[in-house]
This record gives structure tokens, sequence and C-alpha cells, in this order.
């Protein structure tokens, strides 16, 4: 069964889930936690209602009291989880992906993450498995509305001291959902907005604002409308990617260092966890406002759990995932939107651009991907030609040469993909030349980029 992957569960629909794969889906997650009482929230795609259902079905069949929360985005799902005593709970929903796809993000007790490395496959093996017979007292199932308590709890994130105007692109999606109650309560926030509502067939283009063309709709409107940034949503709410006031993206790196710097201002000398595709601007800009930069690997689950460990105050992923300890320690795209906005009303005369023009001092690659048969083979090659560089091999291989203090410094980090058969190189330098002369050599090796 291809559809548990290393985060969630995602597939094609019904070709690789319907409700009789969801129903099983439903007992054997409610078995994996042991639950007395789950709660599902599910997104606005054309088969999510029904989905749901049988995963609700499902649950109850394990004697399981369920929560239904109806329409939620997936950052909305968490703050249920966390806030509503339940022994766990799932999202239906499949992200960014085409309509066509379903699936689900899951949690245990207090919005942790369930992932392939404590769960998920352990649910791939019981749908397997023959069914135990279902319990002699199924589930209740209850109803209840959250938008409004989530709606207050998002909203006490925005610190505005002016009013502030911007472009928002839902995509379609679920923030297109919550962001309504939201905004009603930030009166100094105004929004001009493209294409809020809900549509499971992403009529005006694919909700994954990863993808520079898909953020060419809300670029357009922040060049016609003079706002001061434009931001994109994923098709469940949880990622959000930021153009400046002049129609250029600002990677998700460097607005985890704006981000960073602004939240460690009112919480010094805090822990803050980025992922190791980040520009080294983010770990020097996390020391310079006092804070500890924590490196980790690629992945939600990962980065939840060491902000966790440590007790970090944030974290942020080149994919647009930004996350907030006081947001029970999970990812929020309208969360980052507003703390972003924040910042920018603090200093009127300091647009965004100008403070992403002076984080932009180093030289990327962005993410090049690969299709390479034996992946292990071609890192391992990898270690071998660079073994005079430090190595480690958290996610995949990175390879340093020289430290934010040398004359000339570069790194690369390339890693398997965990949802598709990639490999995908990132790499950075000190200037521009370096950066181009080592890419081209580390291309070589690994083959036509896609």
């Amino acid at each position: 069964m291809g559809i548990f992957k290393a985060y969630d569960i995602r597939g094609l629909v019904p070709q690789e889930l319907d409700p009789a794969l969801a129903r099983k889906i439903g007992r054997s997650f409610a078995r994996l936690l042991k639950a007395k009482r789950l709660l599902v929230g599910r997104d606005m795609r054309t088969h999510s209602p029904q989905i749901a259902a049988a995963v609700i079905e499902g649950m109850r069949d394990e004697g399981t009291d369920v929560v239904d929360i109806g329409l939620a985005s997936t950052p909305m799902t968490y703050f249920a989880i966390g806030s509503q005593d339940v022994d766990g709970g799932l999202c239906v929903t499949a992200s960014h992906n085409p309509g066509e796809y379903n699936g689900m993000k899951l949690c245990s007790r207090g919005a942790r993450p369930i992932s392939a490395a404590n769960g998920i496959l352990d649910i791939e093996r019981m749908t397997r498995e023959p069914e135990p017979p279902v319990a002699q007292q199924r589930g209740n199932l209850t109803h209840i509305e959250l938008l409004s308590a989530y709606a207050d709890h998002v909203a006490a994130f925005a610190r505005l001291e002016r009013p502030v105007t911007i472009a928002i692109d839902a995509a379609n999606g679920m923030a297109g959902y919550t962001l309504p109650a939201i905004l009603e309560r930030v009166p100094l926030l105004r929004a001009k907005t493209l294409f809020m509502e809900p549509d499971g067939s992403f009529p005006n283009h694919e909700a994954n604002p990863i993808k520079e063309e898909n953020l060419d709709a809300v670029r357009e409107l922040v060049r016609a409308s003079g706002v001061e940034l434009g931001v994109g949503f994923d098709g469940d709410a949880d990622r959000c990617c930021f153009v400046d006031e002049t129609g250029r993206t600002v990677s998700a790196d460097l607005m985890t260092a704006l981000l960073a710097r602004d939240i460690l201002s009112r919480k010094p000398a805090r822990p803050v966890v980025y992922d190791l595709r980040s520009s080294w601007v983010v770990k020097e800009e996390i020391q310079k406002a006092g804070g500890v930069a924590l490196r980790d690997r690629v992945g939600h689950s990962f980065i939840k759990a060491t902000m966790r460990n440590h007790g970090a105050i944030f974290g942020g992923e080149l994919s647009g995932h930004f996350y907030f300890a006081d947001n029970f320690v999970s990812d929020s795209g309208v969360i980052a939107m507003l703390t972003a906005v924040s910042l920018l009303s603090r200093e009127p005369r300091a647009s965004l651009s100008t403070r992403a023009t002076g984080l932009r001092r180093y030289f990327s690659t962005g993410e090049i991907n690969f299709h390479v048969e034996d992946k292990a083979a071609a890192i391992a090659a990898l270690k071998t030609r660079y073994a005079g560089g430090r190595q480690d091999e958290l996610d995949g291989i990175t390879v340093e040469f020289g430290d934010l203090k040398s004359a000339e410094w570069w790194w690369f980090n390339v890693r398997m993909s965990n949802t598709e058969p990639l490999l995908r190189l990132n790499l950075e330098a000190s200037n521009e030349k370096l950066r181009d002369l080592r890419r081209a050599e580390v291309v070589a090796l690994l083959g036509q980029p896609e």
C-alpha cells in the first residue's frame, strides 16, 4: 500500500483510498492509540465528507467515542486536538495535492504528530490483517463547532501597531474557510483576497505555493493594489509563502530568520529549530538575536519533536511550514502571516523587501531534483568524493567546507525525498562564483536535473 507515507496517509480516490479502506484506517488508528475519545476534522475536497464519515464509523466500531468538528483546516484540527480532552485525532486532507487525492494527517494527545516512525506503518500493517469483531458497545458520536474558539486563539498572535493592508490567495483551500472569522478579530489588518471560496476541484490554480507559478496571482494583486506584502496558502492552510511589496518571493528560510529574530526579541535566549536545507543566514540571525539555533532534519514530525525536546519557541522549514510553541508546537500558515504583518507594523519604514535584502547575503541554488535509480550508491559516491569536508547523515548527506568566519565557504545537502522517487540537492556558498562552480561539480556527479 503506497498511501502510507513518512508523515501522513495520502492517495488517489477511489483507486488507492476509498471509504472501505478509510473505515479500516479509523479502526486501526483507534487501536493504535487505545483511544477512548478521538477527534476528526476534514477539508473541502469533494470526497472528504465520505472519507471522514467512514473513518468515524471505523473508530466507533472499536468502541471509541468520536468528536466530529466538520470542516477544518489542518491547523484548526491541531488546535482542536490540543485543546480538547481527546486521545488524538486526524484531519482528512491531502494538503497541496490535486483534487483527486485525499488522505489523513494524524496526531496523538496534545497534537503530537503520528508518523511512519511512531504509528503510520503500524496502521498500515493492521489494515492488512483480519479485522477483529466490532465492539459490543460502539462509540458515541458528538458534533461540535470550534471555528469561533479557533479564530480567537489565532487572532491572539496578532500584535499590529498600525493598519496594514496585504494580499491573500487562499487557493480555494481551507484558509478561505478559517480566515474570515480570524480577520474579523484583527481590525487593523486589511486584506485584499483571491480564491477564498473553498472548492475541492481547485479551479484557479494548484494549491501549492512553493511552486513559483502558483504565486503569480497574488503577485499580480500585490503589484496592482500597492499592498505591503502578499501571502499564498496551500490547500489545508498549514503552509504559506510570502511575496514582498514588489511581488518578489521571500523564501521560507529568510522568513524563518525574520520571524525568529522578532520572536526572540520578546522571548530571548530560547532555542529555534530550522531545517538543514535552510541558508546559513538562518542560524546566523538566530544567534545574533540571542537564540539557540538547532538544525534538524526535514519533516514536521522531526521538527515538532525537537522543539518539544529542547523547549524551542519557534521553528521553520524551507517548504513554508512555520511552527509555534504557543500553538501546541504545531504549524500554522495563518499565524505565520499574522506574525509577519505584526513585525511590519512596528517599523513602517522598513518594508519586507528591505528586510529581505539584508538577509540575501549568501548564494544558494534552491532545491534541485534528480531522478536517480540507485540513490544509496549516489549518496555513497558523494561521501567518498567529498571526504575532506565535515560530513553528517542527519538527513541524507550534508557536507560543509569552511564556516561563516571563513573568507570562502560552501556546503550542500543531498537527501532522498520522502514523498517522491527523487534525490534533492540544496547548495549554498559565500559568493556567486563559488556557488556556480560547486553546483556544476555536484550536478555532474548526480546526473541531469529534472
